[in-house]
């Protein structure tokens, strides 16, 4: 088939790359427009550089105080948030452990009352003993300690003296009896014990 007889869509794809290659050929430098660059309306000093270069630096420097300020106040942010949940799931329990102390000092209460030999009081008494187990053992699980502190030192953190008694059986500001226990949770004091010190006896 000669170049007459191309198809129409052919013939007019080679026309076209004929009239390109014709347009690049006529190009020569002369028709190449070169842009220079523009030179400032003033003389640029060192001085004035100077000046520019102390304005730039000056504002690196206070954009670079405000990123460490605002990455402190992030870190303090992050350790405060942390703080919090920790402590909320530290203490998140101490208001509900607090209504579970009457509970038990009611069952504990029962125990010492029960003395009698009937065999239903025994059978009570068993079935109250077991269930103070149970409350000791779930509150050893979330850390609610009891504070029995019978012999020891009187402390005021933790011990509320209620009486003082005069006895020759223990050293001064001891504790002789305990009237109430009291309990921490995570350390934290919850319900201070009550209890009896003992005095010198005069």
């Amino acid at each position: 088939m000669s170049k007459d007889q191309l198809p129409p869509e052919s013939q007019s794809d080679n026309d076209l790359d004929e009239d390109i290659l014709e347009q690049v050929e006529d190009l020569n430098s002369d028709d190449i427009e070169i842009v220079e660059p523009v030179e400032p309306d003033g003389e640029i000093t060192i001085e004035a550089l100077q000046q520019q270069l102390a304005k730039a630096e000056k504002k690196a420097t206070e954009n670079w105080d405000k990123v460490l300020r605002i990455q402190a106040e992030m870190d303090n942010l992050k350790r405060r948030t942390q703080k919090d949940l920790d402590s909320a799931h530290k203490f998140g329990l101490e208001k509900f452990a607090k209504e579970l102390l009457s509970v038990i000092d009611s069952l504990e209460l029962g125990l010492q009352a029960a003395t009698s030999d009937v065999p239903e009081v025994i059978k009570l008494k068993e079935g109250s003993e077991l269930t103070v187990k149970q409350f000791e053992s779930v509150f050893a699980k979330f850390n609610i300690e009891a504070i029995d502190p019978i012999d020891q030192p009187f402390n005021p953190e933790f011990h509320q003296a209620m009486t003082m008694m005069p006895t020759a059986d223990a050293e001064p500001n001891t504790v002789i009896n305990v009237m109430q226990k009291g309990y921490v949770l995570n350390g934290r004091l919850i319900r201070p014990a009550m209890v009896v010190v003992a005095q010198a006896a005069t």
